[in-house]
C-alpha cells in the first residue's frame, strides 16, 4: 500500500512545498467565502499556494492553477455544557461569545480531479517530503496571526532616543485644535517635533496625505529625532517617527514629552469595546449605551438575505457598521455581488489580495443568507426544555478584508478604535481608486459643492467649486435647547471640583437639526485669508452651497471637539426637530416685519430667541423671497417625530425674473451670461453683479457644467432646485461625474456611536429593509424597536422619484 501512495504521488511532487518562513497558510478560512474547517463541507489548503478554499471553489482554483494537491481540514464541534475531563483527543476551546465547546479535527489529503483521498496522519505510507510538508501545514500559525503582528504594532521597536530625549524649555504650548505648518501653512498630515514642539508638515509618510517635507528638513537643520503625528493622539498611544532611525518607533515616555507641551494625554476617558471603564472613574451617561443598543428590550433575532452580522475582531465595529450600510445601497451590491461569478473567474492567483473579490466575498455573505440560518425546532424545543436558550446568531469575520483594506495605514492597520466616518471616506477612495474607468458605485456619494469666498476689504468675490462625499454638519453650541440644563450642571460641575466630591452625571447639549442647517449655510470666516486685488492678507468670508445634490446624501453630525486639556469630548447627545416658536414669530410681526418672514427666521435661527430672528431679517430682508412662504428643507429630521417620512421643497423657478435680467443686459452684459448669474445667486442682483465679475464670459465652463453648477439651493434651506437625476457633467470629460437630481431624500439607515471619543467606545448601525428598522450590533442582528434616530453620529439618505 506504501509503495501504491508513493507511486500514486509521484506526479504532484514538484508541486507539494514545505511552508517557509514568511508563508501565509490560510487554514481557517475560504478566501471566496466564509467557509472554514467547521463548515458542512471543510475547507481546502492548497499544499502549494497555501491558500484556503470552500467545496464549492476549490474547483476553479484547481482548473485555474492545475494545482492538483490538497489538504483537507474538518472540525467536528460539540457544545461542553459542563467543564471536561481531560481527554487527549478532544481539545477544549472557547468561542467568541463565550461559550465553551470542544472539537476534534479530521485532516487528510485529497487528490484533484479524482478527489482521491489519503487519511493524515500516515507516516509510513507517505513519501518523507509530504510527511514534513502536512505537519508544517498543520502546525503552522493561522495566516491571520502572523499578519497582524505585522500590521500591527508588535514589530515597532522602542526608539534609542526615548529614554534620553532631550526637551527644550521654550514655552511652547500645542493648541488642542488649528494648528498649520510653520513654514507653509499646511493644515494636513502635521508632526510635533518632540524635542522643541515645532509643527511643520510630513512627505514621507505612506498614507498618502502628502506635504512638503518641511519636519525632516528641520530634522537635518537640527538633528531633533523624534516626532508624533499631532491626529494620532489617543489614550491609548500615538504614532511617532524617528528621523534618525529612518521607521516608526515606540516611546514609552510619550505622555510625558507630550505633557512638555501641555498635551495631558492620559487625561483622556478610555473605554472598552463592552463600554465599560478601564479606570475607576464613574460610568458616564449609562443611559446614551442602553437607548443606542436598545438595551432591556426583547429585540427579535432575524434571519436570512441581508441580516448577517458581522464579528467584532476587537475594536472593529467601525468596519462592521460601515460595510452593513454599504452593502444595503443596490449600487454597491450590483458591483460586488451582482457580478460575483465574474469577480471570482477573473481574479488574480492570491485572491486575498484583490480588493474586488474580497468586496464581493463580504458582500455576498452579507446578503446570501447562507451565514445567517434560523435554529432547526428540532433544537429551539431542546433548549427551551433544558431551559438554557443561547444566542445562535455567529455573523461572519470581516478579517480578511480588514487586513487588506487597512494594509499601509497607520490608524487602521492597528487593534485601536477608529471614526467610523473616516473609514468611510477610506473605503470611498478605496472603490474609487480600485474603479478608475469603470462603473464605480461610489458615484452616488459624489456631490458638488460651491464655495463663495468674499473679500472683506474690497467686497471682491471668487467662487469655486469641489467634489465631496459627505456633508459634515456643525452642531452650534449656542444653540442648545437645554441651556437651562447645561448651565446648571456647570455649576454643580465646579461645586463638586470646588469640594473633592464625584463629579454630577453628564449633561449634554441637545441641539436641534436646523439649526445644524442653518449653521452650514451661515458665513464663516477664513483663517489667513490671503486677498489677490490687494496682493495681501485681509479678512474673508466664506459660505458653501449645494451645487447638485447626490443620490445618496451622507451627513456627518460633528460631534466631537478636544477641550483645552486635550480631553476629547462629546458636546452633543440629541440632534432633534423643535416646532417654530409662534410667540417669537407674533413678537417680530408686530414690529411691522411680514408674517412669513417672521417664520422664517425664527426656523432658520433654530428658535434661538427674538434677537437671533431679527438679525436674520436685517442680513435677508433685501432677498427677492423675503416675504414668500417658508419652504422646508429637503433633507428629512432624523429625529423620532418626522425621522423616516419623506418631504422635499417645491421646485423654484428655473428662469430668473426678466426684470432682474433686463438691469444685467442693460448694463451690457450677455443676457445668457446675466442668466447665469442670476442662476448661481438665487437671483440676487448684488451677487449676480459679483458673480459676473469673477466669472468672465470668456472663461466660462462648458454648457453642461455651467448648467449643473450655476443652481444653487436657497440661501438658508437646503431646496430642491434640481432637474431629475441625471449623470451629470458626462458631456464634460474632464470633470467629476455626478449624479445630480432632486434634493428630496429619506432616511435609511444611520450609525451611532457611543463613548467619549471617537477613537473609543462601540459603534452600532439602524438600516431600514422592508419597511422596518433593525438594529446590527456586531454578530447580532434584531428588528429595532425604537431605532434612536436623534442620536445618530452619520446620516444615510437616498432620494426620492420626483414622480
Amino acid at each position: 500500500m506504501a509503495a501504491d501512495l508513493g507511486e500514486l504521488l509521484v506526479p504532484y511532487m514538484p508541486t507539494i512545498r514545505v511552508p517557509r518562513t514568511g508563508d501565509r497558510v490560510f487554514k481557517s478560512e475560504c478566501a471566496f467565502s466564509f467557509d472554514s474547517p467547521e463548515s458542512e463541507g471543510g475547507l481546502y489548503v492548497c499544499m502549494n499556494t497555501f491558500l484556503g478554499f470552500g467545496r464549492e471553489h476549490v474547483e476553479r482554483h484547481y482548473r485555474k492553477t492545475g494545482q492538483s494537491v490538497y489538504m483537507h481540514l474538518k472540525r467536528h464541534v460539540k457544545e461542553v455544557r459542563l467543564p471536561a475531563p481531560s481527554v487527549s483527543l478532544v481539545k477544549l476551546n472557547r468561542d467568541f461569545n463565550g461559550e465553551d465547546y470542544e472539537y476534534e479535527d479530521e485532516a487528510k489529503l485529497v487528490i484533484f480531479p479524482d478527489h482521491f483521498e489519503i487519511p493524515l496522519p500516515n507516516i509510513e505510507e507517505l513519501p518523507a517530503l509530504v510527511t514534513i510538508a502536512c505537519d508544517a501545514v498543520l502546525n503552522a500559525p493561522s495566516a491571520y496571526k502572523k499578519q497582524e503582528p505585522e500590521s500591527w504594532e508588535e514589530e515597532i521597536q522602542v526608539s534609542r532616543h526615548a529614554r534620553s530625549l532631550r526637551q527644550l524649555d521654550n514655552g511652547v504650548r500645542i493648541p488642542p485644535s488649528g494648528w498649520k505648518c510653520q513654514k507653509c501653512e499646511m493644515r494636513e498630515n502635521l508632526w510635533l517635533n518632540l524635542t522643541d514642539g515645532a509643527v511643520l508638515c510630513g512627505k514621507w509618510f505612506f498614507d498618502g496625505s502628502g506635504g512638503n517635507g518641511h519636519a525632516l528638513e528641520h530634522y537635518r537643520e537640527t538633528n531633533y529625532p523624534l516626532a508624533v503625528k499631532l491626529d494620532t493622539i489617543t489614550p491609548d498611544g500615538a504614532d511617532i517617527y524617528s528621523f534618525e532611525e529612518e521607521e516608526a518607533v515606540l516611546d514609552p515616555h510619550v505622555s510625558e514629552h507630550l505633557s512638555h507641551f501641555g498635551i495631558d494625554m492620559l487625561q483622556m476617558q478610555k473605554r472598552t469595546e463592552n463600554g465599560q471603564h478601564t479606570d475607576n472613574k464613574p460610568r458616564p451617561r449609562v443611559s446614551e449605551w442602553e437607548v443606542i443598543q436598545e438595551l432591556g428590550m426583547k429585540l427579535k433575532e432575524v434571519y436570512g438575505s441581508g441580516y448577517t452580522g458581522v464579528k467584532n475582531l476587537g475594536s472593529s465595529c467601525y468596519l462592521s457598521t460601515v460595510m452593513q450600510v454599504l452593502f444595503s445601497i443596490p449600487d454597491f451590491q450590483r458591483m460586488y455581488v451582482g457580478n460575483l461569478q465574474r469577480i471570482f473567474d477573473y481574479s488574480p492567483l492570491d485572491p486575498t489580495q484583490d480588493f474586488a473579490t474580497q468586496m464581493a466575498k463580504l458582500g455576498h455573505g452579507l446578503l446570501s443568507g447562507q451565514y445567517s440560518k434560523p435554529p432547526m425546532k428540532s433544537e429551539l424545543i431542546e433548549q427551551v426544555m433544558k431551559e438554557e436558550y443561547k444566542h445562535q446568531q455567529k455573523g461572519i469575520s470581516a478579517r480578511m478584508l480588514k487586513a487588506l483594506v487597512s494594509r499601509g495605514h497607520p490608524e487602521f492597520s492597528s487593534n485601536r478604535q477608529q471614526d467610523a466616518h473616516e473609514f468611510l471616506l477610506h473605503m470611498i477612495n478605496l472603490v474609487e481608486r480600485n474603479n478608475a474607468g469603470s462603473e464605480n458605485p461610489s458615484d452616488v456619494f459624489r456631490f458638488l459643492v460651491e464655495e463663495r469666498v468674499q473679500c472683506c476689504q474690497t467686497r471682491r468675490v471668487r467662487y469655486t467649486q469641489r467634489v465631496d462625499y459627505c456633508i459634515q454638519l456643525p452642531a452650534p453650541f449656542e444653540a442648545a435647547s437645554n441651556r437651562e440644563e447645561l448651565l446648571a450642571y456647570e455649576v454643580k460641575r465646579k461645586e463638586a471640583e470646588e469640594n473633592m466630591r464625584p463629579p454630577p452625571e453628564p449633561v449634554r447639549a441637545r441641539i436641534p437639526f436646523t439649526a445644524c442647517l442653518q449653521a452650514f449655510t451661515e458665513p464663516e470666516n477664513v483663517p489667513d485669508f490671503w486677498s489677490s486685488a490687494l496682493q495681501a492678507k485681509s479678512a474673508g468670508v466664506k459660505t458653501s452651497r449645494f451645487s447638485s445634490f447626490p443620490e445618496y446624501l451622507v451627513v456627518q453630525i460633528k460631534k466631537f471637539t478636544f477641550g483645552v486639556d486635550w480631553v476629547p469630548k462629546k458636546l452633543v447627545n440629541g440632534i432633534h426637530r423643535k416646532e417654530i416658536d409662534e410667540a417669537a414669530v407674533m413678537q417680530l410681526a408686530e414690529m411691522g416685519f411680514p408674517l412669513e418672514a417672521c417664520r422664517k427666521a425664527v426656523y432658520y435661527t433654530g428658535n434661538m430667541g427674538p434677537e437671533m430672528a431679527f438679525n436674520w431679517i436685517i442680513a435677508h430682508m433685501e432677498e427677492p423671497d423675503f416675504a414668500e412662504p417658508l419652504t422646508l428643507p429637503s433633507m428629512i429630521d432624523p429625529g423620532p417625530s418626522a425621522g423616516d417620512s419623506p418631504t422635499g421643497a417645491a421646485p423654484l423657478g428655473n428662469s430668473p425674473p426678466e426684470e432682474s435680467i433686463a438691469i444685467l443686459t442693460s448694463m451690457g452684459f450677455p443676457r445668457t451670461h446675466s442668466i447665469h448669474a442670476l442662476k448661481a445667486t438665487n437671483n440676487n442682483l448684488e451677487r449676480a453683479l459679483d458673480w459676473i465679475f469673477t466669472h468672465p464670459e470668456e472663461e466660462e465652463e462648458s454648457d453642461a457644467l455651467s448648467d449643473m453648477a450655476d443652481t444653487e439651493p436657497n440661501d438658508n434651506a437646503f431646496s430642491n432646485s434640481h432637474s431629475d437625476a441625471t449623470l451629470s457633467p458626462d458631456g464634460d470629460a474632464s470633470g467629476p461625474r455626478v449624479k445630480d437630481g432632486p434634493g428630496r431624500y429619506e432616511l435609511f439607515a444611520f450609525i451611532s456611536h457611543m463613548g467619549a471619543s471617537t477613537m473609543s467606545g462601540h459603534y452600532v448601525c439602524h438600516i431600514k429593509k422592508e419597511g422596518r428598522w433593525v438594529i446590527y450590533n456586531d454578530h447580532k442582528v434584531c428588528l429595532s424597536e425604537r431605532p434612536p434616530k436623534d442620536l445618530g453620529y452619520i446620516y444615510f439618505y437616498h432620494r426620492l422619484s420626483s414622480s
